[in-house]
């Protein structure tokens, strides 16, 4: 029997991780830099426009009443309720009814509305209070992901604590404070992108490529949006909170929506960039024979799979979330052609294919980057003998 061959690590072409290195560094101290230039003040809700003061209390009892006559959305019908505040007074409040209006019962913690008259101060429950649900959520989310993810659960909880942090304390009060939103976006991605990817993945070529992969198909991506928005005349104003922030806070609309295609194409490029990195880097290591334009083209049949589930998960994502608005719209409109052409559909189905277009180019970007930088080394060939004649 012949001796078993030791299968040695795939080899990462050091000319190509310098080339990498020598780019992520500097999109490193820019990004750096660009935080700490664009960092918002404080001071960006000082024109904001002032809303009722919110109080929170239990309902302690309900005195209903029959109706005058039928209301058009009764949901607790007439009467009024008592509730006594965390203060520990007691209001009477009018029973909410109306569109949207919460249904309440005896001992439901709720949230109410204060506002002053020259009555006197008038209260009106306007919701529920949902603090203790919604932890009890995340909890449930947390051990989850920690009993399944383990230790690599454990950093990508801390990553996604890094995305909201970029997001809450950068990105939204830098748009308030006046910076253009794309610019704020790119700078937030870069940021996300550097932190994340790393955080969760370790400091490695493989994260590298993934993050290089990343990156690249964003620039795409955002040139893309920016082509289709003009090119379609698109403001980013299609409904009342659109409208509103506009015109309250003064932020480019349109440039609002950009930024917002480029940070919700983020969450799916960096996993197919990573997946497709460490797909590349398996077939390498598996497969040390394999030329980069083998390894390519194995990895690059699983990407095709990969891209086929996650363009319908991109394309679901957008009309889910959107739903009641194309409810409305495809209501509203007599034919599909209208129905398409409504700027809110329009706007919609930029977001969903251009965020396609930039996911198709990172499976190629990331696998091509990956194929060359770790290919695997040449196998040697078992030696042939001619047979010897007699």
């Amino acid at each position: 029997m012949g001796a078993g061959h030791h299968r040695q690590p795939a080899p990462e072409s050091r000319a190509v991780r310098r080339a990498a290195l020598a780019v992520i560094a500097p999109v490193a101290v820019l990004t750096l830099v660009a935080l700490i230039w664009m960092w918002p003040s404080q001071d960006f809700r000082t024109d904001a426009p002032t809303s009722a003061d919110e109080v929170t209390g239990t309902v302690a009892s309900i005195d209903p009443e029959p109706c005058a006559e039928q209301l058009p959305d009764d949901v607790n019908g007439c009467g009024a309720a008592t509730v006594r505040l965390d203060d520990g007074d007691d209001v009477e409040v009018p029973l909410p009814n109306g569109s949207g209006a919460p249904e309440i019962a005896e001992g439901d913690d709720v949230v109410l509305v204060h506002s002053e008259s020259p009555d006197g101060a008038t209260y009106g429950i306007v919701d529920h209070q949902r603090g203790a649900g919604l932890w009890l959520l995340l909890l449930a989310f947390v051990l989850a992901l920690l009993a399944f993810g383990r230790w690599r659960g454990l950093t990508a909880l801390i990553g996604l604590g890094v995305s909201f942090v970029i997001l809450l304390l950068f990105v939204v009060p830098a748009i308030l404070s006046g910076d253009p939103p794309v610019a704020v976006a790119i700078v937030g991605s870069s940021a996300i992108v550097l932190s994340v990817l790393y955080l969760t993945h370790g400091f490695s070529l493989t994260t590298t490529l993934a993050v290089l992969g990343t990156l690249t198909s964003l620039v795409l991506t955002g040139l893309l949006g920016a082509a289709a928005t003009v090119g379609l005349h698109l403001t980013g104003i299609t409904d009342d909170v659109s409208s509103s922030v506009g015109s309250s806070y003064g932020v480019d609309m349109t440039g609002l929506l950009l930024a917002g295609i480029i940070i919700g194409s983020l969450g799916v490029l960096d996993d197919v960039t990573v997946t497709q990195a460490v797909t590349v880097a398996e077939l390498a290591e598996a497969h040390q024979e394999y030329r980069p334009r083998q390894v390519y083209a194995a990895a690059i049949r699983i990407g095709r799979s990969h891209i086929g589930s996650v363009v319908n998960t991109i394309v679901l994502a957008y009309a889910g979330a959107s739903l009641p608005l194309l409810v409305l719209t495809i209501a509203s409109n007599d034919s599909l052609g209208s129905m398409v052409t409504d700027q809110y559909v329009a706007q919609e189905m930029v977001r969903s294919v251009v965020a396609t277009i930039g996911l198709i180019a990172a499976v190629p970007i990331t696998t091509g980057l990956a194929a060359v930088a770790l290919r695997g080394r040449s196998a040697p060939r078992p030696a042939r003998h001619s047979p010897r004649r007699a």
